[in-house]
């Protein structure tokens, strides 16, 4: 007599999706947090008399990330698709609240976080997981026709990036309006805009950035450090210089984990977007080949994910989810090696920052719900 296999909700695995994908994210996460608590240590004595400080509040983040990755996994991927306008909406309202002297905080001439009672977060983070969800939605809805028609198109995609990039300025903060207009212009390619249309916004982009490197001298004294390394060693280019000696120290293997000499007091919050400087200290070029590297699979897995999504919407969200991560990746590793100007945009599942890793997570979460459904198309 064959017994039957019993079925029941007990049987569903507690997180399903792309496996590998996922491996790879608990891997930059694993790394993330051992070098949180190496290059925090310092700095963490210094400030709050707790070497381990920061590492103990990434904890709670990545507590708070994994929780919304359950969560965002096992929820339809089309639901985001419902709620991307109040999403989006809800969003800008962050940022506007940012700017309110009695509700956002200011550090170093910048107002990033809001504080609302108990919490505190940076609205930036949330709206770059916002842009996804709302540009995915909004190309998902648009014939070809329109897509490829300026006024249905450039109009309305440039008055959207119009609105988030002045809000994100007020802060400022140029590193996350670089992410932002990278985000929405690889979802503006993937949706089969012209290229006549892509390379007038790229223009565009460039001119203004242009424009605000000229109207900011602080931006102005960054450009100059990338043109010359030598230029004011000991103010503009301070951190770009201390960065360059830590990789350098590191060496093929590196100094050892924990072993690192520029975290303390040398590197300006090493713990943070300055972490892969550490990480190449204490790694060695083999540490940051192979970070390097996870970026790369991770890149392949979602833009796997997305090609064998079963429709538009699915696909421009893990484009989007994607682009975010890894260029993102890039734009702080180029930066920190000198090789683009200082940013100081985090290094994704690496630096130290509770929004981030918590939004991060979340949208892995929603990355891995597409993967779930795209299995079902061949």
């Amino acid at each position: 007599m064959v017994k039957k296999k019993k079925t029941g909700a007990i049987s569903a695995p507690f997180i399903s999706g792309d496996k590998p994908l996922l491996f790879t994210v608990f891997l930059l996460l694993g790394i993330g947090l051992l070098m949180v608590a190496s290059a925090g240590v310092s700095y963490g004595n210094i400030r709050f008399d707790d070497g381990y400080y920061f590492f103990k509040r990434q904890l709670i983040g990545v507590g708070v990330g994994l929780f919304a990755l359950f969560v965002f996994q096992r929820i339809p991927y089309g639901f985001w698709k419902k709620i991307s306008i109040p999403f989006f909406l809800g969003s800008i309202v962050l940022l506007v609240l940012v700017l309110i002297p009695s509700l956002g905080t200011e550090a170093y001439g910048a107002s990033r976080w809001l504080d609302i009672g108990p919490i505190s977060f940076q609205p930036s983070e949330v709206m770059k997981l916002a842009l996804v969800i709302y540009f995915a939605a909004w190309l998902s809805s648009k014939s070809m026709a329109k897509k490829t028609d300026f006024s249905e198109s450039v109009v309305p995609f440039s008055i959207v990036l119009l609105v988030v990039g002045f809000l994100i300025l007020k802060q400022p903060d140029t590193g996350t309006l670089g992410i932002l207009f990278i985000i929405a212009l690889s979802l503006f390619f993937a949706s089969g805009a012209k290229l006549s249309h892509i390379g007038l916004l790229l223009g565009t982009g460039f001119a203004g950035l242009l424009i605000l490197i000229w109207l900011a001298p602080y931006r102005m004294r960054r450009m100059l450090v990338f043109l010359d390394p030598e230029h004011d060693p000991s103010g503009a280019g301070y951190q770009i210089k201390q960065a360059l000696i830590a990789v350098g120290s590191g060496g093929i293997l590196g100094l050892g984990l924990g072993h690192s000499r520029q975290k303390f007091a040398y590197l300006p919050e090493p713990m943070t977007d300055s972490i892969f400087a550490i990480l190449g200290e204490e790694l060695g070029i083999v540490g940051g080949a192979f970070l390097i590297a996870l970026f790369v699979f991770f890149a392949y897995r979602g833009f796997h994910i997305a090609r064998r999504a079963p429709d538009e919407f699915g696909r421009y969200l893990a484009i989007g989810i994607v682009s975010w991560i890894v260029f993102q990746a890039f734009v702080n590793i180029f930066a920190i090696t000198g090789m683009i100007p200082l940013t100081g945009v985090p290094l994704p599942f690496i630096s130290y920052g509770g929004t981030s890793i918590a939004v991060l997570l979340g949208a892995v979460g929603i990355l891995l719900n597409v993967s779930k459904h795209s299995r079902m198309v061949k």
